[in-house]
């Protein structure tokens, strides 16, 4: 009988803010798919699903702790993580106002300066700081929205969500564009509306429609150098 592989031999995933919904539902994903995962939670954090799917996966789920609105936070995680190899490095992140019917114009500085620090500024710098422990053909992500695409947006509301996800999807552009070799995959992912906390009780797939069609993409997209804005069916997304 063969021996199982070790978890130096799996390739590596690593998802930041796995703790619990679709961040969550991905690292199970891939660890369904044999891969090693590693999750972050927020320091503090309480027992999460992240922890129990630890618990149970045979040491093949590792928990980091990260706020990733804290720099600080990344740097000392990026000294964590070094020597390791990530075959892909996965942000998934997002927050949105207390009321999504308030217009761009009425919303407070601060609730417009936490969305954006959240959704746009923080994975990035998440992606900057680790982006050297991804294999040279491996690939970065990160979780976009359809509501990101400027050329898609027929209904405003959600305004400063809509705003800041469509800055990360420029920001990922730019990353790209600066990249000398491009043989990575860079993917910004637009899950669909999901029935999370974040998506609300009317959304019309669950976790179960999204998210394992959306691994199914990325690991399609595996390999295919470039950035491209896609969507959980693998479909093109306008920017």
């Amino acid at each position: 009988m063969s021996a199982s592989p070790s978890n130096e031999t799996l390739p590596t995933i690593l998802v930041v803010a796995a703790g619990r919904g679709l961040g969550h539902a991905i690292a199970e994903q891939f660890l369904g798919k044999g891969w090693h995962v590693i999750g972050t939670v927020r320091p503090g954090s309480p027992r999460l699903k992240l922890h129990d799917l630890a618990e149970a996966s045979g040491g093949r789920v590792e928990i980091e702790t990260l706020d990733i609105n804290v720099p600080e936070q990344i740097a000392a995680l990026r000294r964590r993580l070094d020597g390791r190899a990530l075959d892909m490095l996965f942000v998934n992140a997002g927050i949105t106002t207390r009321d999504e019917h308030i217009p761009i114009g009425e919303v407070t500085t601060d609730e417009f300066n936490d969305v954006m620090l959240t959704n746009a500024l923080s994975p990035m710098r998440v992606i900057e700081s680790l982006q050297d422990l991804v294999t040279p053909t491996g690939l970065i992500g990160a979780m976009s929205s359809g509501q990101g695409s400027i050329a898609n947006n027929e209904t405003g509301l959600r305004e400063v969500y809509r705003g800041s996800k469509a800055a990360l999807n420029q920001f990922m552009r730019s990353f790209a564009v600066r990249q000398s070799e491009p043989a990575r995959t860079l993917l910004v992912m637009a899950p669909g509306w999901v029935r999370t906390e974040l998506g609300g009780s009317d959304a019309p797939l669950g976790i179960e429609d999204s998210i394992p069609r959306l691994v199914s993409v990325m690991l399609a997209q595996l390999g295919t150098p470039g950035v491209r804005f896609l969507d959980y069916q693998g479909r093109i997304v306008p920017w």
